[in-house]
């Protein structure tokens, strides 16, 4: 099978995963364009009650990604994120049908309930070799970044025409296309760790968050989120100042997203090809801290606020797609599940965090210091990076096998994981297909392969 490019199972799983992200955070985003406006009619309204609307989802996500990727790791990721998704249908069913404020915070945080990003890209990083992981996650994070442009188009359209309880309708039928997705299109695996590793204990994950190492990552993300987050407290607003109505706002995004995905392909063909993965790092944060200070610095105008708009989301793109990859090559084997929690929940906290903090900075200090103080966290940010190791490269072959029930995969891949210079072993017992990760210098490709013919 091909080592070189993405092959039919990467492929498959990419997609499928991709569209379960976008079509359930296409659901979530829908929402910020309008519920500052029609959530005037709901009863009990007020601004603080909004504000809790908004922020419960990504509090209770926060609070939920680290059990959740436990139970990946334990019980299986698709059960998990099928669960997972359920819980999020029962949020939406309850924030569709209120006709209060409370009821929708209800809704919104047993929304945050279904906490399944963590498994998901553990799933997305099983089904990946580790020189093709940076593809996948990329095909990922484009998905998210479509589904906030999709999202500021019909959002309104949808709120128009239906109101606030068929924005929720929509997100519920959203949910179950991705259930859908995720039952029928997504490939089943059978992944196996290192004994006494499958299984991520308290302590390690106590562990896992003092990782000096991971730790950068998990702050470098909740930072990246504090800042979208905080920035889009005021960037509509600016929009609007500068001429631009709100119900066009749309013809600037949409552009500038799809043009920030064909900027960040030179970043990613230089960290893959020539292995300049730290390098490229730094400088796509370099470049978002400066597109921050330019938002604060430039005067106001529209094709200013693009041009710094377009470096933002560049960087942010850029970032966004390749700290889930990083992550986990970083990660031990068997805790992908548990490592992937405590990055989603410092990416749901810092999104929580931002939304607060931006607030209180526009009401202290007005809105634009906004962009000044995110691009001092983002400088520190910057100086964490230094301090990144090289990643060191393990080799990942695909087999194509024999296999073709569950029974014998789960004993095959048993027997894998034991076998020296075996790092990581993933059975795809349905398209007969074996995936490994191994210390080439150690292990013995030939024994191998006899294994997977047996």
């Amino acid at each position: 099978m091909s080592v070189s490019g993405l092959n039919r199972i990467e492929k498959k799983a990419a997609f499928s995963l991709a569209s379960v992200f976008g079509v359930r955070m296409l659901g979530l985003f829908m929402i910020l364009p309008v519920f500052a406006i029609y959530g005037e009619q709901l009863t009990g309204y007020s601004p603080i009650w909004l504000g809790l609307a908004i922020g419960a989802y990504g509090l209770t996500q926060a609070l939920l990604q680290i059990p959740m990727g436990i139970l990946s790791d334990k019980y299986g990721r698709k059960p998990v994120i099928l669960a997972g998704l359920f819980v999020f249908l029962i949020g939406s069913v309850i924030a569709a049908m209120s006709e209060s404020i409370y009821g929708v915070v209800i809704g919104r945080a047993i929304q945050g309930m279904g906490a399944i990003a963590s498994a998901v890209l553990a799933l997305a990083a099983d089904l990946s070799r580790e020189e093709q992981r940076p593809k996948v996650m990329a095909t990922i994070g484009m998905f998210i970044g479509l589904s906030f442009t999709f999202a500021m188009i019909l959002g309104p359209i949808v709120a128009e025409s239906f109101g606030l309880s068929g924005l929720f309708w929509f997100t519920g039928i959203l949910t179950i296309i991705a259930m859908l997705l995720i039952k029928f299109m997504v490939p089943y695996s059978v992944n196996k760790a290192p004994r006494g590793d499958n299984v991520a204990l308290p302590d390690q994950i106590s562990h896992l968050i003092r990782h000096p190492q991971l730790s950068r990552l998990n702050w470098g993300v909740f930072i990246l989120h504090m800042a979208l987050t905080a920035c889009f407290v005021t960037l509509p607003k600016q929009f609007v100042e500068s001429g631009l109505a709100l119900e066009s706002h749309w013809k600037i995004y949409l552009p500038t997203l799809l043009g920030s995905f064909c900027l960040m392909v030179p970043f990613m063909i230089i960290a893959i090809k020539k292995q300049k993965e730290k390098a490229m790092f730094s400088a796509a944060v370099t470049l978002f801290t400066v597109s921050l200070l330019l938002l604060w610095l430039m005067p106001m105008g529209l094709w200013s606020l693009v041009f710094s708009v377009v470096l933002f989301f560049t960087a942010f793109n850029y970032l966004e797609a390749t700290m889930p990859s990083i992550l986990s090559r970083l990660a031990p084997a068997g805790v992908k599940g548990s490592v992937m929690g405590i990055y989603s929940s410092s990416q749901f906290l810092g999104a929580f965090v931002g939304g607060i903090v931006g607030g209180v900075i526009a009401s202290q200090y007005g809105e634009k210091a906004i962009f000044l103080v995110m691009a001092l966290v983002s400088f520190a940010w910057l100086l964490l990076t230094f301090g990144m190791q090289q990643l060191k490269k393990s080799k990942s072959f695909s087999f194509a096998t024999n296999i073709t029930c569950e029974e014998k995969a789960d004993e095959v891949a048993e027997l894998l994981i034991n076998m020296p210079g075996v790092i990581e072993a993933t059975l795809v017992h349905t398209e007969a297909v074996a995936y490994l990760k191994v210390d080439d210098k150690t292990v013995d490709l030939t024994k191998v392969k006899t294994l997977l013919q047996g």
